[in-house]
């Protein structure tokens, strides 16, 4: 029996003193995002304009819009440039580099219009029985009616001068009268709508 107990003693002693079969192993950890100094686009959101720093203007590349639409260039380039004077935007001064480059085109365009027309629609009395005069009431269906329209739309585009990035856009559309003056007056009306928004 001592001997047993002896001998099992022996047998875990020398267990104890045999190497562990079992090692810590662990697969290595894959960088954190941006680890590498690149910072992907999308993730931060653009630091916001200050639109109060553009203070002049010049057309992109050097290329005044031209004209169309029955008007003449000089008085396309002369309706956005006081559209553009009247939001604090100045022309820029002869080889100064421009806070803003402008580029604009104008359009001659047509839209369908809709408009209820109650004149000459149909309408009546009716009633129940012999309450027609009583309970009698007079109803009227309107007819719709189409027509086109010919519109002068302006399209402006503002991008920065040191980084040539779109800062703004926009667009507006009056409606054509004929003759020139009404064309003229279209093209400043236009003009301003196209501005309506900016400074955002």
């Amino acid at each position: 029996m001592h001997r047993l107990a002896a001998l099992t003693l022996c047998l875990a002693l020398g267990a104890c003193q045999s190497p562990n079969p079992y090692r810590a192993e662990s697969a290595p950890l894959p960088p954190a995002p941006g680890a590498a100094g690149a910072v992907e686009p999308g993730v931060y959101p653009a630091a916001p304009r200050d639109y109060a720093g553009y203070r002049d203007w010049a057309w992109l590349d050097d290329r005044p819009p031209g004209g169309g639409a029955g008007l003449e260039a000089g008085q396309v380039q002369e309706a956005l440039s006081a559209e553009l004077d009247r939001r604090g935007l100045r022309p820029a001064r002869p080889g100064a580099m421009a806070d803003l480059r402008i580029a604009a085109r104008l359009e001659l365009e047509w839209r369908i219009r809709a408009y209820e027309d109650y004149y000459g629609s149909l309408a009546g009395y009716y009633g129940y029985g012999h309450y027609w005069d009583r309970y009698g009431a007079w109803g009227a269906v309107p007819i719709v009616r189409h027509y086109q329209e010919q519109v002068l739309v302006v399209h402006v585009e503002l991008i920065d001068g040191a980084d040539g990035q779109r800062v703004w856009s926009g667009s507006g559309e009056a409606s054509v009268d004929d003759g020139r003056t009404g064309r003229a007056k279209a093209l400043h009306q236009a003009a301003r709508r196209a501005l309506d928004g900016f400074p955002p």
